[in-house]
């Protein structure tokens, strides 16, 4: 069992992730690519000491980009976790 540090890299703070904290109780992390979602989960709930309900997640690829040249270079992909805390459960990300 990976230590909760590993899994979890950061939190992400977004437009996007204040607006499904306000409406939703859910938050953003961007996480390690090779976590699974009960590791993930398992992490949040050690880590900020709240219950998970539910725990979506999405690989995202890294984009090309070019600088001055014809050689292409590739940004780093990432995964990342949309988490659903149990009504009453709230990070403080201050």
């Amino acid at each position: 069992m990976r230590a909760a540090e590993d899994i979890i890299r950061t939190v992400q703070l977004t437009e996007k992730g204040t607006l499904l904290t306000e409406q939703a109780n859910q938050y953003l992390f961007e996480v390690d690519r090779t976590a699974t979602k009960p590791e993930i989960a398992r992490a949040v709930t050690q880590l900020f000491k709240v219950h998970v309900t539910q725990v979506r997640t999405l690989n995202q690829r890294g984009k090309l980009k070019r600088e001055r040249t014809a050689h292409f270079g590739r940004t780093a992909r990432r995964k990342r976790a949309i988490v659903t805390l149990r009504a009453g459960d709230k990070i403080d990300l201050t």
